[in-house]
Parts: C-alpha cells; structure tokens; sequence
C-alpha cells in the first residue's frame, strides 16, 4: 500500500491442544463437567459472504466468514467492527468455555476485543484502544504467551506506524478496557514507524527476551530488542542487523547468496527521540531496507525459532514503472538464520525476489504467516505498481522446495451488479486496491488440523455507519471502511 495509508501484520500463537477430528468441518473437545465430547463447528457466522477465494491447486480449501462490519452481536448490539483489521490474535477466554479475539484497526489507530463462544461465533465486542489511546496508526501485532514467549502472562505487541517518533504499545487483551490510556508504550523498544514487535519462542534462547521490530520506511531497518530476563520489556539493550561488511545497499544482496550479518547497539534508547534513532543507524552503517513491514519465525521446535522471515515492501519512482537506486521495488522476502550461540550474529540471504518475475509474482509482500515448513506471504499491492497483472494475493512459498505458489486471491466480483454497489460504490478498477491483515494458525485452539485466520482490509467497501467504530475522537475522517474475518481450512503447515 501506499506508505501514508494502510499497514498490518500480524501473529498469534496457540495456547491449547486438542486431538483434530477425522471430519475436517468438525473436531471434538472434552466438556469439563461431564467428561463428554461437543463438537467445535466452524461455519459462516457473518452476514456479509467472504470476500476471498482459493486459486487452482488449492480448491480443497474451505473459507467461513468470522465476522465483519455488518454484523450485529448478541451481547453487545451496538458495537461495529471498523475498519482495517490488522494485526491480530486468538487467545482461550480464561473466564469461561469460549475465546477471546484482539485485532488492530489500523485507519482508527484502535484495538478491539470480540468474545467468542466455543464454536466461534462471535457474541460480543468493545473496543479496549481507541483513536486517542492508540495515537498512531497500529498495524501488525503479535499475541506473546507464557506457552509460547515464556512471557508471565499474555501481551498484545502493538506497532504504531505514523512517522519516526511512533512507538510500540504493551496491551492486556484480559484487563478491563482503558481505551483512552496512552501510557501503555515501550521506551526500551525505541521510536520507530513500526510494523510489528515479535518476540522469537522461548527456549531458542534460553533465559532471553529477544524482539524483532521491523521499521516500514523507504531507508528502514530490522531492529532487535534484547533482555537476559524472560519477558522483560523494559531493560534491555535496542540493537539494529548491518552487514558485516558495513554495505547498508539492500540491491547489492541477489538472490542464492549468504550475507554475515550482526546486531549493533543502539545508544541512550529510551532517552533519543526518533531522529535522533535515524541517524544512530546511518551513523552505524545499518542495512537500508525498502519498508521491513512483516516478521515471523519458522515453527515445530525452539531451534527452528531462529529461522525468521520477514518482508521488504518495496518502493518505486512516483511513475510506478521505475525502480530507485538500491531499493527493491516489487518486494522480497528474506530468511535470516541467527546463530546457535548468539542472537547478535546470523546469515542473511533472498528467500523471494518480486523482481524475478516482475508483476506475475509477489507484488509488494506485506503479512507473513510462518509455518514449518511454509511461508505464507500476503500482498499489499496498493502501490498501484503499472505491470503488477493481478488482485491481491496470498503466496505459498515451500522452505524445501523453494517453490511459489498463488493460493488465495481477493473476490472483487466486479462484473456483479449488487456486489460490486455494496463493496465497490466507488466503482474503483484498480487492481490490488484490497489488502490483507494478519494470517495466524488457529489449529490447536479448535482442534482443527491446518486451520488459520485471515484478516482482510476491502478498502473500497464504505459506508458511513462504520464511521468512528472506535468512538475516539482524533481519526474522524477517512475511517468508514468496512472489515472482515476468515477462517480457512486446508493450509498445509
């Protein structure tokens, strides 16, 4: 997307196993009064159909809508569900049978939280961050959890991302909602216009914090925060990834080469203003990335937390034909594995290069889901770029087999009268003019084997009545868009 509008990303982590069904609509859990087995049913618990499709080789996918901003919940009438669901998670509600969902919203720099009971059909909602509380656009997030992240009790890592003095918020998706409360960010964690805070899983660093913050900025950077304390925010050192060569060009790395890389410290962190960060990290010879929007972490065991991904967007000249000089422009994504030893050293290279096949392949990656053995890579093409021939779409790259495959796509449906009114009453042709949010594996929290959520952001669906969803009151323009959830089953992992 255009770097002044819309960002995202997002992760969330499992908290509780079950054993999967042979029926892939249904999987069974134990009832804990009475020792017997109900069914979690996962079917279209929206109004609004789902506004995403499977592409070939992927038909076996089933796709059910979650919610979306016309639907009216029980408990909780008057609450809308706004625009731009971002970064995102799902965590079991430690006060009764069902789960409770946070997501971003980015245009309205808020954070919702939405019950859902034990099948997942969404009963109440409220807003726990609104516009005044939020006070920059947040984008991707990340759920960490005591399971997971080894951290004492879940926090919600929320990025804000509106210009070099934006910071990270710690959120309790459990607390009572505070939505006006500003004081909840991280001055450890630095000023950055941030796309996401992930914490790497415990145990692949034993007895360490260890946080990626990527920076969506033309010049931006793959910042680490580090603590020799299990989930402490507040004390530990802010370092930023430089070759070790001291080469901060992003276009002299190509594709099927291994680059050193190490972790310089950052000075006076909680102290220096965001600009002040800026020239920290030329001043050190920091690599310059096209817009490090995304992160995530290979899954299946703590070794396999030091295999990480993450995006760079890419830029273009204002023509959107023409590359600039030492950016990449389609986008890429790269695998950085740290050493065993130590997080501050690691090897760098390409896992996916947008220019390779410019506009057939990934245009402008954004949201990454990491699995074991795949990379999920979401497209934000909304840079609009000239030769880009496609919607927005969600990739399958196989670590393996190096292979890249389309497998989601955005159902504009333009050629439907009704359809395109409602979701299209600008009557926009532009492709790529959707974008996603956050994609996260939901599998052992319905017992459901290959099971995710997918976030998207329909930008040309408007309609007043999703105005100001968040009832803060500094994002009162250009926030009426609608939002939507999926769940879909059948992504391998």
């Amino acid at each position: 997307m255009t770097k002044n509008l819309f960002k995202r990303k997002t992760l969330a982590f499992a908290l509780a196993g079950f054993v999967a069904a042979a029926v892939a609509v249904t999987a069974c859990k134990k009832d804990k009064k009475n020792g017997t087995e109900s069914p979690v049913e996962l079917k279209d618990f929206s109004v609004n159909p789902s506004l995403v499709k499977s592409l070939s080789g992927f038909e076996g996918l089933k796709i059910t809508t979650l919610i979306s901003s016309d639907d009216i919940l029980p408990e909780s009438p008057g609450f809308v569900f706004g625009a731009q669901p971002d970064g995102a998670g799902i965590i079991k509600n430690p006060n009764g049978s069902g789960f409770i969902m946070i997501n971003n919203h980015e245009i309205l720099q808020s954070v919702s939280r939405v019950y859902l009971d034990k099948n997942f059909k969404p009963v109440k909602g409220e807003y726990i961050v609104d516009s005044d509380g939020g006070m920059t656009r947040l984008c991707s997030a990340t759920m960490a959890t005591p399971e997971e992240h080894g951290f004492s009790k879940p926090v919600f890592l929320t990025a804000g991302e509106s210009g070099v003095e934006s910071m990270i918020h710690a959120i309790d998706p459990l607390a009572p909602a505070d939505k006006k409360n500003n004081q909840r960010t991280l001055k450890a964690l630095g000023r950055w216009s941030a796309e996401n805070a992930v914490p790497l899983p415990k145990g692949t660093f034993t007895g360490k914090t260890v946080i990626l913050i990527g920076e969506d900025e033309t010049d931006g950077q793959l910042a680490m925060y580090l603590s020799n304390t299990p989930g402490d925010l507040e004390n530990g050192k802010l370092y930023v990834m430089k070759r070790t060569n001291n080469d901060p060009v992003e276009t002299n790395m190509t594709k099927g080469q291994s680059y050193d890389v190490e972790f310089v410290e950052l000075d006076n962190v909680k102290s220096s203003t965001g600009a002040q960060l800026q020239q920290q990290t030329i001043d050190k010879k920091a690599l310059s990335l096209s817009r490090v929007e995304d992160i995530d972490y290979r899954k299946g065991s703590a070794a396999n937390g030091r295999e990480v991904y993450f995006t760079a967007t890419g830029v273009s000249q204002a023509d959107k034909l023409s590359p600039v000089a030492g950016r990449t422009m389609w986008g890429r994504v790269y695998k950085l594995v740290f050493d065993e030893g130590n997080p501050l050293k690691g090897k760098l290279e390409v896992a996916v290069d947008g220019g390779d096949n410019p506009g057939k392949s990934i245009v402008n990656p954004d949201n990454l889901c990491v699995t074991e053995n795949y990379v999920y890579i979401q497209e934000d093409g909304d840079s609009f770029y000239k030769n880009n021939d496609h919607d927005g779409t969600i990739w399958q790259f196989s670590m393996a087999g190096k292979s890249l495959k389309p497998m989601l796509q955005m159902n504009h449906r333009r050629t439907e009268t009704a359809f395109n009114a409602k979701y299209n009453p600008s009557n926009s042709q532009l492709l790529s003019s959707w974008e996603y949010g956050a994609m996260y594996d939901i599998s052992n929290l319905t017992g459901i084997p290959d099971t995710f959520v997918v976030n998207l952001h329909p930008h040309t669906w408007t309609d007043a009545k999703y105005k100001n969803a968040d009832g803060g009151t500094t994002r009162l323009v250009d926030n009426s868009e609608g939002g939507q959830v999926v769940i879909v089953r059948g992504i391998a992992r």
